[in-house]
């Protein structure tokens, strides 16, 4: 059976404060080389086979009827290049990690020769448009650049400039920019070898590049003028390219409004700032905060891109933008002379509250620009987080936020936050993440893709969070961990979200005792959220996940847990799991989790995955396409006469199973042992409406 241990005592940063690590897994074998996991070219799926001139338009990957009322609300359609028109190469799918497939979204992309091109067709109006990409590293790493022909019906054509400068990391975790860099931590255990290579005699001979990920990156481009439904948008590799390939993964296109105007306020322009991006405005931005606080006035910022390379300390000021296309704050990192007292060696772009230990900040209301950071290797200490600190009473909205280490990282005791309608891309770490007592806040109508970690999470270390809510937000293709993680609190609310393609060591929901986080309590509700390609393979466990999975590793999980309405579409491994870790087995348990009005549809093994004490109740889980044993039942894995030690309590209405029978089975309750530590995989066919 599965020893799932973390076999890294190693402790990580998170933010500001330690954080142990997470287990840190790999594929067994990695194809050497940075030109990997291209893969072969896919069967196009039935509903969404493209052709040329007819648009198909997805969400995360499925048919938009799939996932009606969930998600966020965003303004833009959202366009796979393999359901476009092609003269390149489909790759994938590919749910194996490391491989450029699996960090694509819906697992398949186009891979362009130089001289080839994928060409969309728009499905409404449209003047700017965001190409999701990816080429290849620098030989030596630090990334290079390569341009990209983009025509609109022929007519209009500009080229985009590529970088995979934000992309391509390596190696064990905090990872390396450096391909043929030997490993970070020879005296931890890795899946490769199943050994320590520091203590391991002959040692073993590691692969480079060892364990490449975050492979993507995503460019926006306004495209001067209005096109109707039915033009067309050519991406063309040209000829010259310096990129050996480029991988095109996806296409957003949307109508901007016309920029947004402030005549009321206090216009950083005005007060020094340079709209070219060539001077530092940071004082400029600080001269006219102050000013506006003393006239009570907003901060306007107009069109143009501001340079800060430091932190905008902000509190009891609102900043309004002309609208994230048009007004871009963005800034280098740089090297601090001497670490800060926090332990930053770096500083960056960023606008912060004050600090929960100096009172924090209030009434904080940003909205309507891009903070572009230039993050490119993750150091847990950095403070370089596009949006961080303490702010209570404030609001977030509008935002888009790239290439920094979190998109938002905020450290309480704070209270009364609310995040709307922003979008977080290409981040080195977590999407955003409610750290220490931050209660009474929400993020809603947010767009995550593509970060290092998890994509939102509340963590309850030291002081618990309650009372927030992660309610209609969009989170795909987490490179690492989660894509919402809940770790302790009280009384939390995930609702509404749709999260899709979780990669490794992590699925799409995670509910887990860990990181030092307090307990689970009062009440938690994770009701009407859509998963979809989730439950992955765990690397180091060598098990598969479930996409919604409870992990009791430092304590109890014996909250009231309720999971309402929830659909697990098309899972790798499992829709649910219940595990405790090896060493505490019989320590932890989690108990009295309750399922209710759930669909899954498709599981490459079973609908429950059982591998910890305790117990969970069901009723009217409805699911199809089950590929193995419906309730996978290891508990505690002693194995006693009077059966497992997990427990599972039917109470009515639970249909539907796979090729081995109904998955809820009289036979199976309540505690029948059926465990199989690594069933056989039935790959579930595309997910179809219910």
């Amino acid at each position: 059976m599965a020893r799932y241990t973390n076999h890294v005592a190693a402790e990580r940063l998170r933010g500001r404060a330690r954080r142990p690590a997470r287990t840190l897994v790999a594929l067994t074998a990695v194809t050497a080389g940075l030109v990997l996991g291209l893969g072969a070219p896919a069967p196009a799926s039935s509903w969404h086979a493209g052709r040329e001139g007819v648009p198909v338009v997805t969400r995360a990957g499925l048919d938009p009827a799939l996932v009606a009322g969930r998600g966020a609300a965003v303004d833009f359609d959202e366009q796979e290049a393999e359901n476009a028109a092609t003269d390149g190469t489909v790759i994938g799918p590919d749910r194996t990690a490391y491989t450029l497939p699996s960090e694509a979204s819906g697992r398949t992309a186009v891979r362009l020769k130089p001289g080839q091109y994928v060409e969309f067709t728009l499905p409404r109006a449209a003047n700017a448009l965001t190409v999701r990409y990816s080429i290849p590293d620098a030989p030596a790493g630090g990334g290079i650049t390569a341009p990209l022909d983009v025509s609109v019906d022929g007519r209009h054509r500009t080229t985009m400039t590529l970088t995979s400068q934000y992309s391509w990391l390596y190696n064990q975790y905090p990872f390396s920019n450096d391909p043929q860099g030997d490993l970070l931590h020879p005296d931890w255990w890795i899946t490769e070898c199943g050994c320590v290579p520091a203590a391991t005699t002959p040692a073993p001979t590691i692969d480079k590049p060892f364990r490449p990920s975050h492979f993507y990156d995503e460019q926006r481009l306004l495209l001067g003028k209005r096109y109707a439904a039915g033009d067309t948008v050519r991406l063309t590799a040209p000829k010259n390219t310096t990129a050996a390939w480029t991988v095109i993964d996806l296409l957003d296109t949307q109508l901007v409004g016309a920029p947004h105007v402030e005549t009321q306020a206090a216009n950083v322009i005005a007060f020094g700032a340079d709209p070219t991006g060539r001077r530092d405005a940071g004082d400029a931005f600080d001269r006219a905060i102050a000013y506006a606080k003393k006239r009570h006035l907003k901060v306007y910022l107009p069109p143009g891109t501001y340079q800060v390379n430091r932190h905008i300390i902000v509190d009891d000021v609102t900043i309004a933008g002309a609208g994230s296309w048009y007004t871009i704050v963005k800034g280098h990192q740089v090297t601090l002379d001497t670490p800060a007292p926090d332990g930053s060696v770096h500083t960056g772009v960023g606008f912060y509250g004050k600090d929960a230990a100096d009172g924090g900040s209030h009434d904080v209301h940003l909205s309507g620009f891009a903070v572009e950071g230039d993050v490119r290797e993750r150091i847990d200490t950095d403070q370089v987080n596009a949006i961080g600190g303490a702010l209570s009473d404030s609001t977030i909205d509008g935002l888009y936020l790239h290439h920094a280490k979190v998109g938002m990282w905020f450290d309480g005791p704070m209270t009364r936050l609310r995040v709307t309608r922003t979008q977080i891309a290409d981040q080195i770490a977590d999407g955003l993440n409610f750290h220490t007592g931050v209660t009474d806040s929400s993020v809603s109508d947010t767009f995550v893709r593509n970060t290092g970690d998890d994509g939102l999470a509340m963590w309850s270390e030291k002081t618990g969070d309650a009372r927030n809510a992660f309610a209609h937000n969009t989170v795909q293709t987490p490179v690492l961990a989660n894509g919402i993680a809940l770790y302790g609190g009280t009384d939390n609310t995930v609702t509404g979200n749709l999260i899709a393609d979780p990669i490794r060591e992590g699925s799409a929901i995670q509910v887990g005792s860990r990181f030092g986080a307090q307990p689970f309590t009062g009440h938690l509700e994770i009701s009407d959220n859509t998963t979809v390609r989730s439950g992955p393979f765990e690397l180091n466990w060598k098990i598969g996940l479930g996409a919604i999975w409870f992990y009791a590793l430092e304590r109890d999980i014996d909250a009231d847990i309720q999971v309402t309405g929830d659909h697990f579409l098309d899972n790798t491994y499992n829709a649910i799991m219940l595990v405790s870790d090896f060493p505490v087995k019989d320590k932890y348990a989690i108990r009295g989790v309750r399922f209710e009005d759930i669909r899954v549809d498709g599981t490459g093994t079973s609908v429950l995955s059982a591998r910890s004490a305790g117990s969970a109740s069901f009723e009217n889980v409805d699911a199809r396409n089950v590929g193995a044993v419906g309730i996978n039942n290891c508990g505690s894995f002693n194995f006693p006469a009077s059966g497992s030690e997990f427990t599972v309590n039917d109470l009515g209405g639970n249909d539907g199973g796979g090729t081995t029978g109904p998955w809820l089975a009289s036979w199976e309750l309540p505690n029948t042992i059926t465990c199989d530590d690594r069933p056989p995989v039935a790959p579930p066919p595309a997910p179809a409406p219910w």
